[in-house]
């Protein structure tokens, strides 16, 4: 690739992640949680705040509530990122996210501002000329109150029809209505491609079979997150397997996946072969969960993890 992407991450519903870490949380009682930090996040943020620490350059947009913009407009600042936020009425929400000790992660999503119908319109309006700026689009994240899903799908096709590359990363009503657009890369998590297909997935096989049955969505792109058990990634050209090395030190899992979606970014970015792509977000990922915040902290660290990451074709 002789041209770098030209790349915006969309985060429609950010939120102020508070992080902490427990050894385990007692239902009912009285929790007592160490507290890692206070970040102004949001799926498609964190990915972008990996790739600015990639030295990527890049733009971000979304919506954010006037009333407590000022840590995220630091936060673009502090990144160099082009901030294309629309600001609405109301305040970003708070996120706590709990890791305990055995790496499950407790998330209390709170609800956040309500998008007008004006606002949304607004934002669609200013999205249609994206194709004039921007190569690639990741969407990241959920939905915020006032945006449905039919209304979700519809946007993430006009942006198609632009000729964008479409890469998109959400959960749950987003994730299945976002899937009929027919984006150009998704990577749901294990969990979120069983409740896409509707049962239990207990192995490899059965992981790639319901894979393709999203590939055949006319999707160019399926990678599936398994936590420690790695990644696989169905392209046109192959099924690769990635097993990055087991972290001995886990402190928090909270933006693993969103730094997988950086990684594979900038591998397509940088035009690294798919294997090479693969085992760069999978090192991105392992990266993140030794450490309390997004980002890329100790690129040499980054580096040590990469090589032993494990690549295999199925």
């Amino acid at each position: 690739m002789s041209q770098a992407l030209r790349i915006l991450t969309v985060t429609l519903n950010p939120a102020f992640d508070l992080v902490g870490r427990v050894p385990r949380i007692e239902i009912g009682e009285v929790n007592t949680v160490e507290t890692l930090g206070l970040y102004p996040a949001g799926k498609g943020i964190n990915v972008a705040k990996v790739l600015a620490d990639l030295d990527v350059d890049l733009s971000v947009s979304g919506f954010l509530g006037k009333d407590n913009q000022g840590d995220f407009v630091q936060l673009f600042e502090q990144n160099k990122l082009d901030d294309q936020f629309q600001r609405i009425d109301g305040k970003t929400r708070i996120n706590v996210k709990i890791t305990e000790t055995e790496n499950d992660v407790t998330d209390l999503n709170f609800l956040g501002f309500n998008v007008s119908e004006q606002d949304w319109q607004t934002f669609v309006d200013h999205s249609q000329q994206w194709h004039t700026q921007f190569d690639l689009v990741a969407v990241c994240g959920s939905l915020p109150r006032g945006i449905s899903a039919e209304q979700f799908a519809d946007w993430l096709k006009s942006l198609k029809n632009q000729g964008l590359k479409v890469v998109l990363d959400s959960s749950n009503a987003a994730l299945t209505a976002g899937l009929k657009a027919s984006p150009w890369l998704v990577k749901p998590n294990h969990r979120e491609l069983e409740t896409w297909i509707g049962r239990k997935l207990n192995s490899i096989d059965e992981i790639i079979d319901a894979a393709k049955e999203l590939q055949a969505q006319d999707i160019e792109n399926v990678i599936i997150s398994m936590g420690a058990e790695g990644s696989i990634w169905l392209s046109k050209d192959a099924i690769l397997q990635a097993q990055p090395p087991r972290c001995e030190n886990v402190v928090s899992t909270v933006g693993a996946g969103d730094s997988m979606v950086a990684g594979l970014i900038y591998g397509l970015t940088k035009g690294f072969e798919q294997a090479h792509t693969l085992a760069f977000a999978s090192a991105t990922s392992a990266l993140a969960v030794s450490q309390s915040n997004v980002g890329v902290s100790d690129k040499a660290q980054l580096e040590t993890i990469l090589q032993q990451v494990k690549i295999s074709q199925l």
